[in-house]
């Protein structure tokens, strides 16, 4: 289901045969202290872009936007304050998703999907959906942006932790750590040993918003599944509604 990993010629022949949306999934590189490798968004978005493609049996995803636009490289703001978390500005974030969108459009896609796993540039990715949409409506070509697997998925996993009586924190903390956990089949990703000072704090010295402690894959599990289903699920309704 992934582009990159297919020829020109067998996107044609799945695109024949009815895959006719694509997803457009923005990941991030970024700081999540001393216990988790900096690439968590990117992980999380190929296998919840993944795992939509595969359970709707319609769509194919293009390759992830690695990069988003968390904090002021040059005032060194936010994650910026640590060492290699990548930040490119909201115009040049909203530019290439907006010309992905394009080009997913000139390859002959009908329902095109613009969706984000970092909490940084929701808005952008509304403000390109809606501007291809407008450019290709005419054609028969519908632009969306999805929200759910952001907005919704976190609340839904808030209340979770809430039921089971764990604080969630923010940044880098239980939900996030749980889901690389459960993805992170080589074991390498997540440094245990350093959950401790993850935890101790502040935020402004570790980088980590909340104590990752009771992070497990079982939870990452179920937190992914949010993600993905309420993806699904809006993507439905956005077509219903067309």
């Amino acid at each position: 289901v992934f582009i990159e990993d297919m020829t020109s010629y067998e996107i044609r022949d799945a695109m024949a045969a009815g895959k006719t949306s694509a997803i457009i999934f923005a990941g991030g590189i970024e700081q999540n202290g001393p216990h988790m490798a900096l690439v968590k968004h990117n992980l999380i978005a190929r296998y919840v872009a993944g795992q939509i493609a595969e359970r709707m049996g319609n769509a194919l995803v293009f390759p992830i936007m690695r990069f988003s636009p968390p904090a002021d490289p040059v005032a060194k703001t936010g994650h910026m304050r640590f060492p290699a978390t990548v930040s490119i500005s909201s115009e040049v974030f909203m530019g290439a998703m907006r010309q992905v969108a394009q080009s997913a459009a000139a390859a002959g896609f009908k329902n095109i999907f613009l969706m984000g796993d970092h909490g940084h540039g929701q808005s952008e990715m509304r403000v390109a959906a809606e501007s291809v949409d407008a450019d290709w409506g005419a054609r028969g070509v519908r632009v969306y942006y999805v929200s759910d697997v952001n907005t919704k998925a976190g609340q839904q996993i808030n209340a979770y932790l809430k039921e089971k009586n764990i604080v969630g924190g923010g940044h880098a903390a239980v939900a996030e750590t749980s889901q690389v956990m459960f993805l992170d089949q080589g074991k390498t990703l997540i440094h245990a040993d350093k959950f401790a000072v993850s935890a101790a704090g502040p935020e402004t010295t570790t980088g980590v918003g909340g104590n990752p402690g009771p992070a497990t894959a079982e939870l990452g599990k179920q937190f992914l599944e949010f993600k993905v289903t309420g993806a699904m699920d809006q993507m439905k309704s956005l077509m219903a509604q067309k």
